[in-house]
């Protein structure tokens, strides 16, 4: 990693999103450089605190990737994240945080294509507000 990348921290779910990290990095798709990937059960186990301290001990963005709306394997993790998620943006913006550094977005194990995606995109929204500063 350089020093223009940004240090982003990604809490994947186990049994959709890393099953598509794992799928990207077998067909050799690339990812962008700078995101330390943390496997979760299941996105509903990211604690608001856990996003909090990565941001305290330097991360400059935040990546949340769950299973679908619907598809979750312990029923209902994904939608207890979509509320949290809610609540840290706000959160984040009274410590003076961009709410768009925190990004929350729904990959199955079948998407690594989308993945990989949502993961540049992420990064570069990351970068332009960096920039900004």
């Amino acid at each position: 990693m350089n020093e223009t990348e940004p240090r982003i921290v990604a809490f994947l779910c186990n049994w959709c999103s890393y099953a598509a990290l794992d799928k990207a990095s077998s067909a050799k798709k690339e990812c962008p450089p700078g995101i330390q990937f943390v496997r979760v059960m299941c996105s509903g186990r990211v604690e608001p605190q856990l996003v909090v301290k990565a941001f305290h001990e330097g991360a400059d963005g935040v990546i949340i990737l769950g299973c679908h709306p619907g598809d979750c394997h312990y029923k209902e993790g994904n939608y207890k994240t979509l509320k949290r998620y809610h609540l840290l943006r706000k959160t984040l913006k009274g410590f003076g945080i961009e709410e768009e550094r925190l990004v929350l977005d729904w990959v199955s194990a079948t998407e690594p294509d989308k993945l990989v995606r949502v993961l540049s995109e992420s990064v570069e929204k990351v970068k332009a507000l960096t920039l900004r500063k």
